[in-house]
């Protein structure tokens, strides 16, 4: 129990120091309470570009990082599989190709981009059950068909980069993470979509431990298994969406941060969801700032800083499975 709580507050202190970090990482430095009464007041200058420039950028990667670290644990609660993650298994490819068609074609509905982006990532999630299934669901099999899936829809992505100069843009925008020059309509689309997600996955957190049993256990207690998996799905795909329609394609951080989880908070899902949601939108954070700052005034985007950590993660992982929910 001291673990857990000390894990919260201490996850609560890094996002807190690296949300102030981020703020006055530039030429700009001001206090805290310079940036509060700026903010209250209106105030011009030096505060009128945070709130322009670094703060929608800072909004946008705090609920992308929590979107996508608690879509991995819901996937991860689904499939049974600590392997599991938006990225590797299509979902954020499939809700990525979506995006651009919906620039490409309509640019006039971004607002409803999530919507699309929901789409694409559903159907990918459904192609990687359909080619999964054979006499029940094997994990193994699944991550496997899902790495397929990612690479079809990644292939499709990138296809538009021939297909003139407008879709070359709605392409960098929906497979890239580099969150410069996001203004505020991005930030309402972000904030109204990932809150809906949020809020609703942190009521699911019974269907999610239900679904560590057996199905024959679950059921006995009065679970109706097939519809929870369907349930937390749709929200994990949800956030998996608007999280790439609005930030782009962020690899393994719903892998590693639900795993780091476990470890410090345990499996129980009614901590391990909202500690996800705190770490996720620290890690993305810190790897955003971190990439705005390294080689400045050049960036490197946070989805290549999470790709070098996540790749050797993603190994370590693998070796460990075994000893993973049982298996």
């Amino acid at each position: 129990m001291n673990r857990q709580y000390f894990s919260f507050i201490g996850v609560s202190t890094l996002l807190l120091v690296a949300i102030y970090i981020s703020i006055n990482t530039g030429s700009i430095k001001v206090s805290p309470l310079e940036l509060f009464t700026g903010l209250i007041l209106g105030a011009e200058g030096d505060i009128e570009v945070i709130k322009d420039l670094r703060l929608p950028r800072i909004i946008i990667s705090l609920f992308a990082g929590a979107a996508l670290s608690v879509s991995g644990v819901l996937f991860q609660a689904v499939m049974r599989n600590p392997l599991a993650d938006p990225s590797i298994i299509g979902v954020t490819s499939g809700a990525g190709f979506m995006s651009i068609l919906l620039v490409t074609i309509f640019p006039t509905l971004f607002f409803y981009m999530p919507l699309f982006a929901f789409l694409g990532g559903a159907l990918a999630f459904l192609l990687v059950y359909m080619f999964s299934w054979k006499t029940g669901l094997d994990p193994l099999r699944m991550i496997l068909v899902g790495v397929a899936i990612n690479a079809v829809f990644s292939g499709l992505s990138q296809s538009f980069n021939y297909r003139g100069s407008y879709a070359v843009t709605s392409v960098s925008q929906a497979t890239t993470s580099t969150l410069e020059m996001k203004k505020w309509s991005d930030v309402e689309v972000m904030v109204t979509y990932g809150s809906v997600g949020l809020i609703i996955a942190m009521f699911l957190f019974a269907f999610c431990n239900y679904l560590a049993m057996e199905d024959k256990t679950a059921k006995s207690l009065g679970v109706r298994v097939n519809q929870a998996r369907f349930i937390i799905s749709a929200v994990a795909v949800l956030l998996a969406s608007v999280a790439t329609a609005i930030a782009g394609m962020i690899a393994f951080i719903g892998l590693i941060v639900p795993h780091i989880g476990r470890i410090l908070v345990g499996t129980d899902h009614k901590k391990l969801i909202p500690f996800a949601a705190l770490a996720g939108a620290f890690l993305m954070l810190a790897a955003d700032t971190l990439g705005r700052t390294m080689i400045a005034p050049n960036e490197i985007p946070a989805s290549i800083l999470m790709a070098v950590i996540g790749g050797p993660f993603l190994i370590i992982l693998i070796r460990k499975s075994g000893q993973l929910y049982g298996n």
